[in-house]
């Protein structure tokens, strides 16, 4: 993959390149200048494989881009795309090759928690930048993290209200087995014992599970309001298409996922399943904004038509945008220099203006709920008034307790971020009296409103 600088001279190029996971992989050299080297690090391969594709496709749009500027501090833009294959131990493997063997000055990528939990060690090891573009459960604070996606205020906490007052207050949580899913039905639970609202059931699966007949048998047997669902990659198109079928002949159960976006709807097909549902994020592809009207036409014009565009996506694009910013305002390359740098950086991005927190290196993000559609979009339900302070440790219980369970479940997983069991496992509800039930909704339901976890309400 050769791209020719535009920086006003004729440049002779020089291809670079690292094959990884069988896949040759090629940034660009300009001759006079020495490059500025950067790895991405997400899954070509594995059960990950087509959410994180994008991924590295707008990583790649953005890099194209700087070099098509001329650089940053007048240098070209070197990258190397590295296969975690939806493996932690691999994404932890490559992350170290990326920074001692290819001399990487940054990290763009990672999707699952379990896969950031293990390239942090070697980030704050070696004083390295990871750019992390995906939401997730909070609980962590890391200075060589710049956390891109949303803090649990920022997604789960405002749709789990929004789902309380609209959908009804008697929940089923089913999510992927590790880290992510786990933190975040747990605050979940924190948040409905605030609430009012009740856990019908809890379950999890593995990421390459694609027998979900017995998980969806429980969940109607269950009776839930509404089922908050964590599953992530491949495995939500089995999910939903089981979920369909069983309640083909009785109430639909409405569902609010927090890893579900344009991508994985595409790679689904059929969307009968699916449509009508709900998803949180912070950025839709249909956002009618000019600075997304201008991402979209880049990125097709560079990938395709037809390719669907998604929140971890346009996180990437903005990360590097970002990193680049911080770039030429440090006038330094070194990873120390920039996390000093980083932390005055703000940019009109295609979600909105998206800021970095000094204090958590966290983004302010604008909290979104969308409705899926039939074309394979959301139409957005939902939206906070303006960007949301991001706060990574949920106030439902003290830190040290929100570090003592992240603990827990890396020593109980022999000291994995995924539990390697490799079965569906069941976590028992609540009983369901005539307090814990509640009221249906439009059966006079309490209006907690979203401002209640996300200190915004908007739309």
């Amino acid at each position: 993959m050769l791209r020719r600088l535009a920086a006003g001279v004729a440049l002779t190029l020089v291809a670079t390149a690292a094959v990884v996971g069988g896949l040759a992989v090629a940034g660009v050299i300009g001759p006079r200048a020495t490059p500025i080297t950067v790895g991405i690090l997400h899954s070509r391969t594995g059960p990950m494989a087509e959410s994180e594709r994008g991924v590295i496709d707008a990583t790649v749009l953005a890099l194209e881009q700087l070099n098509e500027r001329g650089g940053v501090l007048g240098r070209p833009v070197r990258w190397v795309v590295a296969d975690g294959a939806s493996d932690e131990a691999v994404f932890a493997r490559e992350a170290t090759r990326l920074i001692e063997e290819e001399g990487v000055l940054a990290i763009f990528g990672c999707w699952t928690s379990a896969s950031r939990k293990a390239v942090r060690p070697i980030v704050e090891q070696s004083d390295h930048l990871l750019f992390y573009p995906v939401q997730y459960e909070g609980c962590e604070l890391s200075p060589n993290i710049v956390y891109l996606g949303a803090a649990p205020n920022q997604q789960i906490i405002p749709a789990v209200s929004w789902s309380l007052d609209r959908l009804g207050t008697s929940c089923f949580l089913v999510g992927s087995d590790y880290i992510f899913p786990r933190v975040a039905n747990a605050i979940i639970r924190d948040q409905l014992t605030a609430l009012g609202g009740r856990v019908a059931g809890e379950a999890y699966v593995p990421l390459t599970a694609t027998a979900m007949d017995e998980l969806v048998e429980r969940i109607v047997a269950a009776e839930p309001d509404v089922i908050f669902n964590t599953i992530n990659g491949a495995a939500n198109a089995p999910f939903f298409d089981a979920l369909a079928e069983a309640t083909r002949d009785r109430r639909r159960i409405p569902v609010v996922s927090f890893s579900i976006a344009e991508v994985e709807l595409q790679s689904m097909g059929d969307l009968r399943s699916v449509v009508g549902h709900y998803a949180a994020w912070n950025y839709f592809q249909g956002l009618d904004r000019p600075a997304n009207r201008s991402f979209l036409a880049a990125f097709r014009a560079r990938f395709g038509k037809a390719r669907a565009v998604s929140d971890p996506m346009e996180a990437a694009y903005v990360g590097v945008r970002l990193w680049a910013q911080t770039l030429e305002e440090a006038g330094r390359v070194s990873p120390a220099e920039v996390r000093r740098a980083l932390r005055r950086q703000s940019l009109e991005a295609p979600e909105g203006v998206v800021s970095i927190d000094p204090e958590t290196q966290h983004a302010w993000k604008v909290a979104r709920i969308g409705r899926v559609t039939e074309d394979g979009g959301f139409e957005v339900v939902w939206a906070s008034d303006r960007p949301v302070m991001p706060v990574p440790y949920p106030i439902f219980r003290p830190r040290s307790a929100w570090d003592d369970l992240v603990r827990d479940l890396y020593t109980g997983w022999g000291e994995r971020w995924s539990n390697p069991a490799g079965a569906a496992e069941y976590v028992a509800g609540e009983s369901a009296g005539p307090e814990a039930a509640g009221p249906r909704p439009g059966e006079g339901a309490p209006d907690r409103g979203a401002a209640g976890a996300a200190g915004e309400v908007g739309g």
